[in-house]
């Protein structure tokens, strides 16, 4: 729904800082609408579809921000991370101001796909149990991959602290130390532990899809990140 609003207004919802300090980006020509430099904080704008400049770089007006990051290894998917750097700081610093935060969390050695937002009710949504949204990882183990160890997987897992046996939707063998496997429970630390219950060690763990939103047709390399759109939102349904 398209609404008029200040440009100071329009710029703190976009996170680039205090009513105080967006005024002054204004009053210095910090910032253009349409190509024009506006001076005039009071001046106010349709935000559907806006297009904006901060500093010379372009932004889109959003009411919330859906993004994708390729996560690297040693970054805690947390806004206040006590040993590795947090995830947000591979982000512009103005999501940071918006409180965009991990939509469920990564391991701070696991790589991969990871969902960010500042929209709570998505953030709740996703990370619900009941959703079953599937997730496919790629784990590297310590010992070699067996027929035995796939089947160990599919027919389940007893964990300690899980009432019953937790099992893959599916799993391949990739090659001698690596197999993909698609979870749809989100358990703490589930893949690394399956495998431990399994009699093997996972070394290495990257996520690679979440429902049919896949790093490969999003080509992010690690640390690279990008805005989702409605169409790519709509992959992270549900199984039918």
């Amino acid at each position: 729904m398209s609404s008029r609003s200040s440009l100071d207004r329009i710029l703190q919802s976009q996170g680039f800082g205090t009513r105080k300090y967006c005024r002054q980006l204004i009053a210095e020509g910090d910032v253009s609408v349409g190509g024009d430099v506006v001076t005039d904080y009071r001046a106010s704008f349709d935000t559907d579809g806006l297009v904006f400049s901060v500093f010379g770089e372009e932004w889109t007006y959003r009411e919330h921000v859906y993004i994708a990051i390729n996560k690297p290894a040693n970054f805690e998917c947390s806004r206040k991370p006590s040993h590795h750097p947090g995830v947000l700081t591979l982000l512009p610093e103005q999501f940071s101001w918006r409180e965009v935060q991990p939509v469920g969390r990564l391991d701070h050695d696991t790589t991969g796909l990871l969902l960010l937002s500042d929209d709570g009710a998505f953030i709740h949504a996703q990370s619900s149990p009941r959703r079953h949204v599937p997730k496919l990882y790629v784990a590297t183990t310590h010992d070699p991959v067996t027929p035995e160890l796939i089947a160990h997987l599919l027919g389940g897992v007893q964990l300690h602290d899980e009432p019953a046996p937790l099992a893959a939707i599916r799993c391949d063998m990739l090659d001698a130390h690596r197999l993909e496997i698609v979870l749809e429970q989100g358990k703490y630390h589930q893949v690394k532990r399956m495998l431990a219950a399994a009699g093997n060690h996972c070394s290495a763990l990257c996520r690679t899809a979440i429902g049919g939103l896949t790093l490969e047709a999003l080509e992010l390399a690690e640390g690279e990140w990008c805005f989702l759109e409605q169409a790519q939102l709509d992959l992270l349904a549900p199984a039918a």
